[in-house]
């Protein structure tokens, strides 16, 4: 489902363990920027969504420095698959998996989410 980013009335969430969070409204993403939203349990996520409207989480901190700076990063495709650049070494973790593309042994979380 393609969703247009200027509806007001819907909320984006995402899942943790066994129950939907709400981050955001929808109307705060703009395509390729990122958000950062503060979880319960302290972690943060980072949010993005594409022209075409699809929403990705995964986690906020990049593990090759400890900062939270991924949803500062710059958005792109590789081979068809979604991913953000951190802001500071550059490496780049896929969107929908939570993998980094540059060094497969590192990932993030990928988190499930969707906008209602």
């Amino acid at each position: 489902m393609t969703l247009t980013l200027e509806t007001t009335d819907l909320k984006v969430r995402i899942r943790l363990t066994d129950d939907w969070f709400t981050v955001c409204d929808l109307s705060a993403l703009l395509p390729g920027r990122g958000v950062a939203a503060l979880l319960p349990d302290g972690r943060q996520a980072a949010v993005f969504a594409d022209r075409s409207g699809r929403l990705y989480a995964i986690d906020n901190r990049d593990p090759f420095t400890g900062a939270a700076v991924l949803s500062r990063g710059l958005t792109g495709t590789h081979r068809g698959r979604p991913f953000v650049a951190s802001p500071l070494l550059k490496q780049r973790f896929d969107l929908e998996s939570g993998r980094c593309l540059d060094d497969e042994a590192v990932r993030v979380t990928a988190y499930e989410v969707k906008a209602a």
